[in-house]
Formats: C-alpha cells, structure tokens, sequence
C-alpha cells in the first residue's frame, strides 16, 4: 500500500492584472486552510496580451520567502493547470453576489469535468470593492492605487 501525500495543496486561479489586496487576503487565509496555495495566472490570448510571466515575477516577489506559495503561468483549462500542481481543490474569492453566482457555476461544470471541489472564501468588507478591472482604470487616470495592491 502506498502512502497517500498529507499536503494539501490549493489552486488559486485568475489573471491578477493587478494581484490586489483582495487576492492577498485570500491566499493569506487560503494558507490557514492548506499547506499550500498555488496562484495560478490564466492566460486568456483572445482576452489579454499582458505577459504572464510578469505578472507571475510581481506576485513571486512579494511572497518571496514562503514556501507554502507557489506561482505558476498556465494557457490550459484550469483544472488541468492544478491537477499538474498536485492541487485536490481549488480555491476562488467572491467579493459579490454577482461575484458567487459566477463561481457557483465554475464550481459546478469543474466538479463535473473533474470530480474537483472549489472552496470559496467570501471577500473581507474592507476589500470588497477592490477589483483588477476597478485599479487599473483607476491607474489610467493617474490614481495612486498604491494602498489597494499588497
């Protein structure tokens, strides 16, 4: 009989342009649930043309020095993506309830391609009217969106 691994690793998928407050606080918490969170940046070709590697280099730096995180750049379905990262579920923030309707639905075709659980953590007040779409616009205009982002 083999031994089955005790980590318990979680996927933490998105395209984190920018990896806000939001995000931190979910794999902050995440990390009191797992062993190990895995950020995975999704690349979306038709969506975006940002680099993930640089995206993924910005959210390596500031979990520099803690194991428990690991970032990884995928372009496949994203239950591929945490299979390949030895993840058994994967772990979404919902700041809305238009937010959770959204991720229900992911949560359920994922459980039926994959057999995989979501965990879903609901947002902190204080950041839940933080989205990446919200600070970059916000950017654009020449905001210092320095106290949303980690």
């Amino acid at each position: 009989m083999t031994a089955k691994s005790t980590v318990k690793t979680a996927f933490f998928p998105g395209s984190f342009r920018p990896f806000t407050r939001g995000h931190a606080d979910i794999v902050e918490r995440g990390l009191k649930l797992f062993d190990r969170v895995v950020i995975g940046i999704g690349i979306n070709r038709a969506k975006s043309k940002t680099d993930g590697e640089a995206v993924a280099e910005n959210i390596r730096r500031h979990y520099a020095g803690n194991p428990a995180v690991e970032v990884v750049v995928y372009n496949e379905l994203t239950i591929q993506a945490a299979r390949k990262a030895g993840a058994q579920c994967l772990l979404r923030g919902v700041r809305s309830v238009k937010d959770f309707e959204y991720e229900r639905e992911l949560a359920d075709i994922n459980m039926q391609l994959s057999g995989m659980d979501s965990v879903i953590l609901f947002s902190r007040p204080e950041f839940a009217s933080i989205s990446s779409s919200l600070v970059r616009e916000l950017e654009a205009y020449g905001e210092d969106v320095s106290r949303l982002l980690p």
